[in-house]
C-alpha cells in the first residue's frame, strides 16, 4: 500500500531489485489463492486479483493495497456461495515493523472517511456515506502477507501490528484484519487456519471464515 506520489523514474539499483523483488513476492501470492480456489473448487481467477486499486481518503492522500482480490466461496456451479474481498499488502521485511504498523492506520482512515461534494451538506433524505459504500457492500478484510525474515522476525512484526491495532479503537473490531506467513500459506494454502487476528494472534483462523461485525 502506499500513498499518492508524484510519478519517477526508479533508477537506483537497489529500489530497482527491491521493486522487482516485491512484484515476483505478490504474484507468488496471487498464485497460491488462485490454485488453492481451484483445489477446493471455488472461483478465484486471474482477473479477481487487482494490483493497486487506488481508494482515496481525503487531502490528496489515498490507500492503495497491493492487490485487492475478489474470491467467491462455494461450488463454482452452485448459487449458494458467497464473495469475499480483501485487500492484500505483502510485506518483505524491507521497511520497518513501525512502518509496516503504520498501514493499519490507513485502512482505518479508509473505513471511516467520508467524501462530501464542496458545498453540499448530508440531509436525513441523502445521510454521509463513507466512500468505501460506493464500490463494496462490506469493507475488505485485510491480509497481511509476511516473508523476507524468520520466526522471529515474524513474531516481531506481528507484535508490532498488534500494538498498531490497539490505537484504532473499534477497527479492528469491525473489519477481519489478519496476518500470515507466506512460508504458511505455501505449506498449508491460504484457506488453512494459519491466520492470526492482529487483535488476537493467538488465535489461528481461516481468512474466509472469520467474520467480524461492520456498521
Amino acid at each position: 500500500m502506499r500513498g499518492r506520489r508524484p510519478s519517477r523514474t526508479v533508477s537506483d539499483p537497489t529500489a530497482v531489485r527491491l521493486k522487482a523483488g516485491h512484484t515476483l513476492t505478490v504474484t507468488e501470492t496471487a498464485l497460491i489463492f488462485l490454485q488453492d480456489a481451484r483445489r477446493r473448487g471455488e472461483l478465484c481467477q486471474p482477473l479477481d486479483w487487482i494490483p493497486e486499486v487506488h481508494h482515496p481518503i481525503g487531502s490528496g492522500e489515498a490507500v492503495i493495497p497491493d492487490a485487492l482480490l475478489y474470491y467467491r466461496r462455494g461450488p463454482v456451479d452452485g448459487d449458494n456461495g458467497s464473495m469475499l474481498r480483501a485487500f492484500v499488502e505483502v510485506d518483505r521485511a524491507t521497511m520497518g515493523p513501525e512502518r509496516l504498523a503504520a498501514k493499519l492506520t490507513s485502512y482505518e482512515r479508509l473505513y471511516r472517511y467520508v467524501s462530501v461534494a464542496p458545498g453540499r451538506r448530508p440531509t436525513l433524505q441523502e445521510p454521509a456515506l463513507e466512500e468505501w459504500r460506493r464500490r463494496y457492500p462490506l469493507f475488505p478484510r485485510v491480509l497481511f502477507v509476511l516473508d523476507g525474515t524468520g520466526p522471529a522476525g515474524v513474531e516481531n512484526r506481528i507484535s508490532t501490528l498488534r500494538a498498531g491495532a490497539g490505537l484504532l479503537a473499534s477497527f479492528p473490531y469491525d473489519v477481519p484484519v489478519l496476518v500470515a506467513p507466506l512460508a504458511d500459506l505455501l505449506q498449508h494454502g491460504p484457506s488453512a487456519p494459519v491466520w492470526r487476528p492482529v487483535h488476537e494472534p493467538d488465535q489461528r483462523v481461516p481468512w474466509t471464515g472469520h467474520a467480524f461485525r461492520q456498521m
